[in-house]
């Protein structure tokens, strides 16, 4: 049996900003071009950007830098990670990454395996930001599209905000009965 093949998008359409944070997405391969086997991002991040501490339950991710260090942060450990090296981080792990250099950091992150929620969940957070819908550290101001954004990329919380997680799955559900998730799917996605 043939594997499905789906067309690929022109380039354009692959790359998306967000003008709030000043970071870019370029999707090198999405999960549905690879059977679910794997995603391919090159990310390049601003300044002193990255993320908060999080976790994945259902993908690992490997970084690795293309141009510029990237600072991986898994639990407490703070790892340097130079041209060339890279870093796996496995789901359930508490982990963020940062760029510590006064330049953009370019980098490749590959989701095993693919996630589609993760995908759209950037190119629905980058669009927001977009439109000016996030506040100014480009959280979503809608509490349902926060919610649709954590769960579609399959994003935890630590700590105490740990808790909130059964209030942002219920609302995500809320928002999918109502079109929100339908809505901003077909806003901002492929």
């Amino acid at each position: 049996m043939n594997a499905l093949t789906f067309p690929e998008p022109p380039f354009s359409q692959r790359i998306y900003e967000n003008p709030i944070i000043k970071d870019k997405a370029i999707f090198l391969k999405t999960s549905r071009e690879t059977n679910g086997e794997y995603t391919l991002i090159e990310v390049e991040v601003a300044p002193g950007g990255g993320n908060e501490l999080h976790i994945h339950r259902t993908f690992s991710e490997t970084f690795r830098p293309l141009a510029g260090d990237l600072e991986v942060q898994v639990g407490k450990k703070r790892t340097l990670l130079k041209q060339g090296e890279s870093y796996t981080v496995q789901p359930l792990t508490h982990h963020a990454f940062h760029n510590p250099s006064d330049k953009p950091v370019k980098f490749l992150v590959e989701l095993r395996p693919g996630h589609e929620g993760f995908e759209q969940s950037i190119k629905i957070a980058y669009g927001l930001a977009c439109d000016g819908l996030t506040n100014n550290k480009s959280v979503p101001k809608k509490f349902s599209h926060l919610a649709l954004v954590l769960t579609l990329s399959d994003t935890y919380l630590p700590g105490f905000l740990s808790l909130l997680m059964p209030v942002f799955k219920w609302k995500a559900r809320q928002a999918r009965k109502r079109g929100i998730e339908k809505e901003l799917l077909n806003t901002y996605c492929d």
